[in-house]
């Protein structure tokens, strides 16, 4: 909660004082990509932005955790958890495609693929653009973005392999959890030492897939909220429904039309 806390005020500073200092007129046009390379930003931009989809099976794992900690934990906790977690999540993504569009878009720059690269670009250039007593709030929400996303993917994706395996075998483990945490760990350092030189592919690739495998976490959540496995007060009312069905062909015909365009 205190590197979320720090995480959300430190950009929200850093918005305000990009916004202080931007001198040029913010564009609002909008234009619909039509290049290879527009169309691939916008389906990276969308598999993350503001959260991937599997973020419902991370609450809900986080959910059960918390119930076995605090005892009682009801649906209307649990939704509000959620809703916190999404909407905080939206209004983080809004700051940094603000932060983006202030101090990175027409600057002029030519970022590197390299991870350290990227890092002390982004850094130099607000402080030269904001100025340097500027460097600790932007050093501070650069940090806090990467360890909250670091301590969060630690935690969620071993749990949700865990219970995956536990699920699939109808057993328990109960040193599941750390043997996947291990797992997760050296696979990381392996790919980052693979893909250290060209950190904006390994990004690309993620958000990529994360955007390619929305429909089938749409469709398996849709189910799930839908059957008798939900009480019958939680189940969605027809107009969700609806709606559900419609982001569901919506996320479907936009994969299929992306992968017909590469």
């Amino acid at each position: 909660k205190f590197i979320i806390v720090t995480l959300t005020i430190s950009t929200i500073i850093a918005v305000i004082m990009a916004l202080a200092e931007n001198t040029n007129p913010i564009s609002l046009t909008q234009f619909l990509p039509s290049g290879s390379i527009e169309i691939g930003f916008l389906i990276a931009f969308m598999g993350w932005m503001p959260a991937p989809l599997d973020i419902s099976v991370w609450h809900s794992l986080w959910a059960i955790e918390k119930k076995k900690d605090e005892g009682e934990f009801s649906p209307k906790t649990a939704l509000f958890d959620f809703n916190v977690g999404y909407f905080g999540t939206v209004i983080l993504g809004i700051g940094f495609v603000s932060l983006g569009a202030l101090v990175m878009y027409n600057s002029g720059e030519t970022f590197g693929t390299a991870a350290s690269v990227f890092s002390n670009q982004l850094i130099e250039m607000y402080t030269s653009s904001l100025g340097n007593w500027s460097y600790i709030i932007i050093g501070i929400a650069a940090f806090t973005t990467m360890f909250s996303t670091t301590l969060t993917t630690l935690d969620v994706s071993p749990r949700a392999m865990n219970q995956s395996i536990e699920l699939l075998t109808n057993s328990v483990r109960k040193s599941g959890y750390l043997v996947w945490i291990i797992i997760l760990a050296v696979g990381t350092i392996f790919i980052f030492f693979y893909f250290g030189s060209s950190m904006a592919l390994l990004v690309k690739i993620a958000t990529i897939l994360s955007f390619l495998t929305a429909p089938f976490y749409a469709i398996i959540n849709y189910r799930l909220i839908s059957s008798s496995n939900t009480p019958k007060d939680w189940r969605p009312t027809k107009f969700m429904h609806v709606w559900s069905w419609l982001g569901i062909f919506f996320l479907i015909g936009f994969s299929i039309w992306y992968l017909t365009i590469l």
